[in-house]
């Protein structure tokens, strides 16, 4: 991670640690250094943020000054500007969004133009025109100068993509749709409608400033009130953007992205889809989800936690399905990010394939109690390698056996170091983590 650019693009406060002049610069080096040999097409989606429109601005003010022609797709989803990108003659696709964070974030993401995350060697050079460090870039004269054009055609081509991915009709399905008052409140009901389910769509009224507020994947209690009043089939969360989903069961309990990998990979499994017999996951899976593809003999891989890292691993491996709990799912034949929608619109072909409700299809996955703790350190890299806290971790694991894990991992962003523990109970999560945790403090690691 840079400077800047973390795993999932350059996010911050708006105005504070992201600001329009930041906007304005990206713009302008990607306009020069993808119009270099030709002339530079750029396609951008957004939020619903109130700040988005700015930053929206912003960047075409770059881009169109170092002779970009900017595309805009206006309020969409993350995996729409990836779709657009990788279907269509462009050299890349800008995202303004900070996901799952609170209205007054934001953040820039960058796709390649094969609509992947933007290499970290260009991201490099950004950030070094960010802060000064290559040289004035010319501007663009005369004809030369950029254009912008309304590209919600590119939007509406995606809803078609998307549609015609379902296998079977929603007819006679009651779904309940949580947009989250973002990205999804453009595209989901539209889609859902249109394969014939009858949708009970909630915060779908963005304003600006209720994005994520008491709603979607990362506050899905509203959804699960929904379904249980409403006697749903399913609900999807999804947030801000877009990129991920949660669902709920018609029962109303949460199907969360390990159960999502779990279901569809077994579904894959069956119809001889699954390539590599492999799921891709992060060291954060439940233990449980383990325990239960090891059951149906399914092989996993564990990545560090972010989806950037799970699709590399596939783009390496080939392998077609991957992801993360908090619903960041990757199906690599789809798509070359995390989508949402395509998550939803899968869990509902299994569903109707197998006849069978969401909790029958998840119940083989025993979720086993898991107790996290973040332990603020003086030196997070000499905290983990110190012998002591590794021979207490090592005592830990020995004594879990079969039963349960532990994973002690350092925060990218914060001097944090952060220890996990899975087990049959929440009074063995408590005591195993309490017993490495006391070693980290006792060692003099600890920040009061």
């Amino acid at each position: 991670m840079g400077k800047y650019f973390g795993t999932d693009g350059f996010r911050g406060e708006a105005n504070v640690n992201l600001t329009v002049e930041h906007a304005y610069k990206v713009g302008r080096f990607i306009g020069w250094y993808f119009g270099q040999e030709r002339k530079c097409k750029v396609v951008i989606g957004k939020d619903t943020r109130r700040s988005s429109y700015m930053f929206e601005y912003s960047l075409v003010a770059g881009l169109t000054a170092s002779g970009a022609d900017a595309y805009l797709l206006h309020v969409t989803t993350t995996p729409s500007v990836s779709y657009v990108v990788r279907t269509e003659d462009f050299d890349c696709g800008i995202m303004i969004s900070a996901s799952h964070n609170p209205f007054y974030d934001n953040g820039i993401k960058l796709i390649n133009d094969r609509g992947e995350k933007m290499e970290e060697s260009v991201i490099e050079k950004i950030e070094e025109y960010l802060d000064g460090n290559s040289g004035e870039i010319p501007f663009a004269l005369k004809e030369h100068i950029g254009c912008t054009v309304d590209y919600v055609a590119g939007r509406n081509r995606y809803m078609g993509y998307l549609i015609s991915l379902a296998v079977y009709s929603f007819k006679g399905k009651k779904i309940g749709l949580d947009c989250a008052n973002g990205s999804a409140s453009s595209v989901a009901k539209s889609v859902f409608d249109a394969l014939g389910a009858k949708t009970y769509v909630i915060h779908n009224e963005p304003n600006g400033t209720n994005i994520n507020t008491n709603c979607g994947s990362t506050h899905i209690e509203s959804l699960q009130e929904l379904v249980r009043e409403k006697g749903l089939d399913a609900g999807f969360a999804f947030d801000g953007d877009a990129d991920r989903c949660l669902c709920v069961d018609e029962k109303g309990n949460v199907v969360n992205g390990d159960l999502i990998l779990y279901i569809y990979g077994c579904y894959m499994k069956e119809r001889g889809k699954l390539l590599n017999n492999t799921v891709v996951t992060t060291v954060m899976s439940n233990f449980g989800l383990y325990k239960a593809f090891d059951a149906a003999g399914i092989n996993y891989e564990k990545t560090a936690v972010g989806d950037k890292y799970v699709y590399e691993n596939m783009q390496a491996n080939g392998h077609r399905i991957g992801g993360e709990q908090s619903g960041h799912i990757i199906f690599s034949k789809y798509a070359s990010t995390g989508d949402g929608i395509i998550t939803a619109l899968k869990m509902m072909e299994v569903m109707l394939a197998k006849e069978k409700t969401l909790s029958e299809l998840a119940e083989p996955v025993k979720i086993y109690p898991q107790l996290l703790k973040n332990v603020r350190v003086t030196d997070k890299t000499a905290a983990q390698n110190d012998p002591d806290v590794k021979a207490a971790v090592q005592a830990v694991a020995d004594a879990l056996g079969n039963d349960g894990r532990i994973l002690v991992r350092e925060s990218g962003t914060e001097p944090l170091v952060r220890v996990m523990v899975e087990a049959g109970t929440d009074e063995i999560c408590e005591q195993y983590v309490n017993q490495v945790v006391d070693v980290i403090i006792k060692k003099g690691y600890g920040v009061k």
